[in-house]
């Protein structure tokens, strides 16, 4: 079958992108519990790049498929998966559960979050014309959805989704600072934002990134250059602080966010595109009785959750281009220059 393959580990990744007319196939039969997927369109997410730069702690092998987003026809159903699946039209939750038998001195997990891989990091991923994941990870989106639209959809919705409502409890009304507008996460968290009748304010270092994201709703716009924006943002709130900040870029904003939080204001990450060594301020953390909390991707129930509300046209994601599969390297050089809004999707059509 096609894939899209990265030979070998290196930066930029671009030049090592090809598409392979001859990778090999899925086993006939799914193994239990799991179906395979008949791609429709796949989408880019920066896990694309890390996968291809390499990623500390994880020994990636090489040659190699990425792709951790999916739009798809459920073709083929494994031992104790309902047939009922098969012509299914799904996307799919790229984190799986590890599973790990319990030790006896173990101590209760109530508050553990379980250790989990990432279809297209530690496995092959989905920018192919089949791959295989467990039927648990599906959600459904019907036909009145495009490939394109659905394929874009699902990891930087949930992503945003698990980090705003899910774990930082964001709640409809209360205002929202999102950093680095333009990427597929910042721009879902806008929607979601906007979808909670949330007050937003974005930045970006990058003045028509903001004016996009004044036409999806944006209330208030930053142009980021270096300098400490967290006055800008509080004299934006009446000098009170915003509620949650949403933050992917790390490093260059960690504590500038910190600094426009209200007290017991909530700060999210799901990423650091900038940098993961950040400079904080404790006394603020404290005083100020700050939540700082970490998410990646989130459940199967969220997914799904996100699913109803993209099938009943709640939400829908910014789609930046649509690339033909056999064009795959130029999409990773868009998406190494920064300079997409939006998605970058690819069509197996």
């Amino acid at each position: 079958m096609r894939a899209v393959v990265i030979q070998k580990q290196g930066v930029p990744v671009a030049p090592s992108v090809v598409l392979d007319p001859n990778w090999p196939e899925l086993d006939a039969i799914p193994s239990n519990g799991n179906v395979v997927v008949r791609t429709l369109a796949s989408a880019l997410n920066h896990m694309d790049l890390w996968v291809g730069m390499g990623i500390p702690g994880v020994d990636l092998s090489y040659p190699r498929v990425s792709g951790c987003d999916a739009c798809g026809v459920v073709e083929r159903v494994g031992p104790g998966v309902p047939e009922s699946w098969v012509g299914k039209r799904v996307i799919v939750n790229a984190m799986y559960e590890k599973v790990r038998s319990p030790r006896p001195e173990d101590p209760p997990g109530s508050s553990i979050v379980n250790d989990c891989e990432l279809i297209g990091e530690h496995v092959h991923g989905m920018h192919r014309e089949r791959f295989e994941c467990p039927a648990d990870n599906l959600a459904l989106v019907g036909e009145s959805v495009s490939a394109t639209d659905a394929a874009a959809f699902g990891l930087t919705f949930l992503t945003a989704y698990s980090m705003m409502v899910g774990k930082g409890r964001l709640r409809p009304g209360q205002s929202v600072l999102i950093t680095g507008v333009g990427g597929g996460v910042a721009t879902a968290a806008l929607a979601i934002a906007k979808w909670m009748a949330c007050p937003a304010v974005v930045t970006s270092r990058h003045q028509w990134k903001l004016d996009r994201a004044r036409g999806l709703g944006a209330d208030y716009c930053v142009l980021d250059s270096g300098q400490d924006w967290s006055k800008e943002v509080r004299g934006w709130s009446g000098k009170r602080g915003v509620d949650m900040a949403v933050d992917t870029v790390g490093k260059p904003t960690h504590l500038t966010c910190l600094k426009s939080l209200a007290r017991g204001g909530a700060y999210v990450t799901a990423g650091n595109t900038g940098g993961p060594m950040a400079e904080t301020n404790i006394a603020f953390i404290f005083w100020n009785q700050l939540r700082v909390l970490g998410s990646t991707m989130g459940s199967n129930n969220e997914l799904r959750e996100l699913a109803s509300l993209l099938r009943a046209g709640h939400l829908r994601p910014v789609v930046d281009s649509v690339i033909p599969a056999k064009d795959a390297r130029s999409a990773w050089e868009k998406l190494e220059g920064a300079g997409q809004f939006g998605k970058i999707v690819l069509d197996w059509s």
